[in-house]
């Protein structure tokens, strides 16, 4: 695999402070562990940055150089980094320091490759269970990534641990039967039930409008109105 150069610089003081100072000026602090005691180092953010672009940061072998050209050349790993949960800045690098005849355990980025069928064709949800497995090879046989081949997949299958692609010289230490990748059903769409029809508002009955019978002393008024009126 591609061996990456990373310049490195001894490391004098710790603590919050001096970390804090260190990111200030664009660089990161760091720790290479091996034989014999840690050694506090700082590295250039910027270095960092080109090292794990597009790469799983623990599948790249670095070549380590001291900046003071002192210490000769180390081989190492990536063995975990911390990141500001808000800036998502790189603020602290772990180094392992690897021999190249020595198997490692290492944690590889697993990728899904082509269009699976049942996603194309039945409007399923391709779902990764699994990013990374952890396999244990020579540090110089890490691949850059596992690829898994979905295009067959139809909602409901699944592709474990065992169906993955050998690669010479890798052993995958995940259980076998653990799940990688499937298929699951289009989520189903809620329909939201027709509201009650409103029962119709009956029609009002027309007032109906009697003529006003009159009164007994009004019908005698009018009777000797009239005659008078002879």
């Amino acid at each position: 695999m591609e061996v990456q150069e990373l310049t490195i610089t001894r490391r004098e003081g710790t603590g919050k402070e001096v970390a804090k100072r260190l990111r200030r000026e664009g660089l990161v602090p760091a720790v290479l562990y091996g034989v014999g005691a840690p050694q506090a180092l700082t590295l250039r953010t910027l270095d960092v940055l080109k090292v794990i672009h597009g790469r799983g940061g623990s599948t790249t072998l670095l070549n380590l150089k001291f900046d003071d050209g002192g210490g000769g050349t180390r081989t190492a790993i990536i063995r975990d980094m911390q990141f500001d949960p808000v800036t998502e800045k790189v603020i602290h690098v772990d180094l392992q320091e690897v021999s190249m005849d020595r198997a490692i355990t290492v944690g590889v980025p697993v990728f899904p490759q082509g269009e699976a069928e049942g996603v194309k064709e039945q409007a399923g949800i391709l779902e990764m269970i699994l990013r990374e497995v952890q396999v244990s090879c020579l540090p110089g046989q890490i691949p850059e990534r596992i690829t898994v081949d979905v295009s067959a997949l139809k909602i409901g299958d699944v592709i474990t641990v065992s169906m993955l692609a050998p690669l010479e010289g890798v052993r995958i230490l995940n259980d076998p039967g653990q799940a990688v990748v499937t298929v699951s059903p289009p989520m189903a769409e809620e329909v939201a039930a027709p509201a009650a029809a409103a029962p119709e508002a009956q029609p009002a009955e027309p007032e109906v409008l009697t003529e006003r019978k009159p009164k007994p002393e009004e019908v005698e008024e009018k009777a000797e109105e009239k005659e008078r009126k002879k």
